[in-house]
């Protein structure tokens, strides 16, 4: 299985970095697969450590991915690591094995603490779209921009039936990403 999260991590100097990522469950193992090169697999291997943050925020997916990373945070209880303020719930996490790929490295993780701060009341289709969308934009370097299109085309449907403000903040800022991206293929 897969969850989307917000993975933050730190470097020695306690330079705190906010990513979205899927990280796969398998049993009570967390395998967090950044790529080669990343800030977040920089920091695993330095440190060891990272936070899983759960959070209904779709804005934190969308923002990283379009380079608003400044989120506010607190310190970690048993890591040395930063928990974002809206997390619904964190888990803490000890890297445990470290699987080495010329891609994107299997970092398998135990968490040794978790915290539920509020009850998570479920993604309407909005925040669904903008999680699909923001996975989408992850890729857009990889994908044709006609597949990105038609999809964004049918994600838009849900946002403009369910979404709230923050929704619309966060698709706005992912639309803006895919025109700059267009503009600049062009050149």
């Amino acid at each position: 299985m897969i969850q989307e999260t917000i993975v933050t991590t730190q470097n020695n100097l306690g330079v705190t970095h906010i990513a979205p990522m899927g990280v796969h469950i398998e049993g009570d193992d967390f395998i967090i697969l950044p790529f080669k090169p990343s800030t977040t697999l920089d920091n695993l291997l330095e440190t060891k450590v990272a936070v899983l943050n759960y959070t209904d925020d779709v804005r934190i997916f969308a923002g990283c991915l379009t380079g608003r990373r400044d989120w506010p945070s607190t310190q970690a209880e048993q890591i040395k690591g930063q928990v974002l303020a809206c997390a619904l719930s964190h888990a803490e996490l000890e890297v445990i094995k470290i699987e080495d790929d010329s891609v994107r490295p299997r970092i398998i993780c135990k968490a040794i603490h978790s915290v539920n701060h509020a009850p998570f009341k479920g993604y309407n289709r909005a925040q669904h779209s903008v999680l699909e969308a923001a996975i989408l934009i992850s890729r857009i370097e990889w994908l044709p921009i006609d597949k990105i299109d038609t999809e964004i085309d049918y994600l838009r449907i849900a946002v403009e039936k369910t979404a709230g403000p923050k929704e619309w903040e966060a698709w706005e800022w992912l639309m803006a990403k895919i025109a700059q991206h267009k503009v600049g293929s062009l050149a």
